[in-house]
């Protein structure tokens, strides 16, 4: 994560001179606008870098010539194809003017997650720019439920999280757990790009699915730009590069539209984690730590019921780092201490109910198949195929085999 330091001259916004070529407007807006980047996870600019004409409006606007240029130098620096035009700008307007409250909070929360995504990013050696993916999928909220069941920061549905090895159960969620799930989005989206070699395809098949994607190629008569293929994909999937593309610009010229984080944040340096075992209940840790009890649940919101299970598996406890030290010498003490499971931060939220599949579809295995492709083909699990069809857990499928699937 890089840190953003820059002086701008004092520029009037209302930059409409028709006599100036593109260039000499251009060069008045990003006049001296050198940018320079470290690690700490405090990355956005100070409100003191930026003149007052920009200061004293409530949501700067810039000719359209000025984004476009903008967003070709991000272009420049990253292997995802980010480009300018009208969905684009309708984000932009969208995040920066009708939602800038949340885009605010958005800043904040990334000191928090942004250094978590770009370890596990470049672990996978994948590029650091699908960090802002999060931020379109769920405002970095891991508690965030859409419509349709998907939870979490990167929004998985239990069927996906079940081919990813992400556990949900009575009292945990791992599709809340911002380790673990960032690591099953990076081996998702891996896959994706595996399977259709370019980054802006496997973007829109992350929202929409890989098999409507296939399906739109395939309707559009082989077309691979993403653009040419809006015609063939639902209207969610229609506006999701494009909202990509405009959270990727509003967050590295966050200053220049005068957003800056609106409320407290935590940073991930000043946060430690530690492995531990049940029984624990998180407000037990808060009363003999002296954490402040809301921010050690926002810490670890994979435990719905804010206790650790007694399962005999070791689990991640995250907490600021200077209270390591007092939580260790009273562990003890935190586990003896009996609580009553009954808090629960998902107690005002309806949980989805579960999916019925009662479609039957066949797929016949062809070369390069096996469970796991064909279990993130039709959104399902490993498990759910080998019960559909009958299959003994070591079963090895093998080419001209016909699979039954039950699809929504």
């Amino acid at each position: 994560m890089k840190r953003i330091i820059s002086i701008i001259f004092a520029i009037t916004v209302s930059l409409t001179a028709s006599s100036q070529s593109d260039s000499d407007l251009i060069g008045r807006i990003n006049k001296s606008m050198a940018q320079k980047y470290d690690s700490v996870n405090v990355w956005w600019r100070s409100p003191s870098t930026i003149p007052d004409s920009i200061r004293q409006l409530k949501a700067p606007n810039y000719p359209e010539i000025v984004y476009e240029k903008r967003i070709a130098n991000l272009d420049e620096l990253t292997s995802i194809k980010l480009e300018y035009n009208d969905v684009v700008l309708k984000y932009i307007k969208a995040y920066g003017l009708s939602n800038r409250p949340k885009m605010q909070k958005v800043i904040g929360l990334s000191a928090y997650y942004f250094p978590i995504f770009e370890e596990y990013f470049a672990k996978y050696g994948l590029p650091l720019e699908l960090k802002y993916l999060a931020a379109v999928e769920s405002s970095l909220d891991p508690n965030a439920i859409s419509k349709s069941g998907a939870v979490g920061l990167w929004q998985f549905l239990k069927p996906t999280a079940d081919v990813m090895g992400l556990k949900v159960t009575t009292y945990i969620d791992e599709r809340r757990d911002v380790r673990k799930s960032t690591d099953a989005a990076c081996r998702y989206l891996r896959y994706l790009y595996e399977t259709f070699g370019d980054w802006q395809l496997a973007l829109v098949a992350y929202n929409g699915g890989q098999g409507t994607v296939k399906n739109a190629i395939e309707r559009s008569g082989g077309k691979t730009n993403h653009w040419d293929l809006l015609p063939f994909f639902t209207d969610q999937m229609k506006n999701y590069v494009g909202a990509f593309i405009a959270m990727e610009y509003l967050m590295q010229y966050h200053a220049e539209h005068n957003l800056f984080p609106n409320q407290g944040y935590i940073e991930y340096m000043k946060t430690d984690t530690l492995q531990v075992k049940g029984p624990i209940h998180l407000k037990n840790v808060a009363q003999t730590t002296g954490i402040e009890y809301e921010t050690l649940k926002a810490l670890n919101p994979q435990y719905l019921l804010a206790y650790i299970p007694n399962d005999g598996e070791y689990h991640t406890l995250t907490m600021p780092f200077d209270k390591t030290t007092a939580f260790l010498s009273k562990i003890t003490e935190v586990q003896n201490v009996p609580q009553q499971v009954n808090d629960s931060i998902i107690a005002t939220e309806e949980l989805p109910s579960t999916i019925k599949r009662d479609k039957l579809v066949i797929h016949k295995v062809v070369a390069g198949d096996n469970l796991f492709r064909i279990s993130m083909k039709y959104s399902c699990s490993i498990n759910e195929i080998k019960k559909w069809n009958g299959m003994a857990e070591d079963h090895v499928i093998h080419v001209g085999d016909e699979i039954k699937i039950y699809l929504e």
